[in-house]
């Protein structure tokens, strides 16, 4: 796989694919058994890394806290002051910053962690799990400042559960199962595979199977419902006027296209 700068890639996977092992690899925490990881630019690019699991020192307060990781990134001073200020302000965390961590909600806590993530102005972030376990209006928060993220030319790994969050903020897709990539994507061409158009009928089909068939080998006809895929979709009216001619009444045509949930449920099977 490559990342390419610029891109937003969501890391798709069930538990144990190997999702969190991947970022611990890019952030230099593991080394590969084999293989190699290497920056396609000249240096090794700076990293900003959210982990999954928060552990935080609860009895520091939020600026506190975020001053000693600039420190820990060779930013001190007022340099320091200006990084922390500058991270909580974009994810709007600034009217907490002498709370105690210990007092903070999760939803606080996700958002001190994407703080952290961005002190210093990184060009890469891994995001593991950024908006695991908030409520409606917290994921969404989370999504907003993704995007702003990506929308400053940020390039970010996402690695989550949340398909929705997945479809809204990333650029490409992969899907991991068993420590292997099992699908790769850009996201506007996944969410554009496979149309499909279905037309249900008031009774049994059967009686016209062998004539929708020889409209087309590849119609998917059912009891009551026939599906139309891909190339298939402009057969749509003769179709119709088929059912129509042999009395059928049309319950409904519904139009679509593969989802990101029949993508990943394909993948990891």
């Amino acid at each position: 796989m490559q990342i390419r700068q610029g891109d937003v890639l969501g890391v798709l996977g069930p538990n144990g694919a190997g999702k969190t092992t991947l970022f611990k690899l890019v952030a230099g925490f593991l080394f590969p058994d084999s293989g190699a990881i290497t920056a396609t630019t000249a240096g090794w690019p700076r990293i900003g890394y959210k982990p999954e699991r928060l552990l935080f020192p609860n009895h520091l307060k939020v600026q506190q806290y975020l001053e000693m990781m600039a420190n820990l990134s060779n930013i001190s001073g007022r340099s320091a002051q200006r990084a922390v200020a500058a991270s909580l302000n974009q994810v709007n965390l600034s009217y907490a910053a002498e709370k105690r961590i210990k007092d903070c909600s999760k939803g606080m806590r996700q958002r001190l962690g994407m703080a952290q993530a961005i002190i210093g102005n990184p060009p890469l972030l891994l995001l593991d799990e950024p908006s695991n376990g908030l409520d409606p209006e917290g994921q969404s928060e989370i999504c907003n400042q993704i995007k702003s993220l990506r929308d400053r030319g940020k390039t970010i790994v996402l690695a989550s559960h949340q398909l929705h969050e997945v479809t809204q903020v990333c650029t490409h897709l992969i899907i991991l199962n068993r420590g292997s990539i099992h699908y790769e994507n850009r996201m506007v061409d996944a969410l554009t595979m496979r149309p499909h158009t279905s037309i249900r009928v008031s009774k049994d089909l059967e009686p016209l199977r062998k004539l929708l068939s020889s409209l087309s080998p590849e119609l998917d006809i059912g009891l009551q419902e026939l599906t139309l895929n891909n190339e298939d979709i402009r057969l749509r009216r003769q179709v119709l006027r088929v059912l129509l001619s042999a009395g059928y009444d049309i319950v409904a045509v519904d139009q679509s296209r593969v989802t990101l949930a029949e993508i990943y449920s394909e993948a990891v099977q």
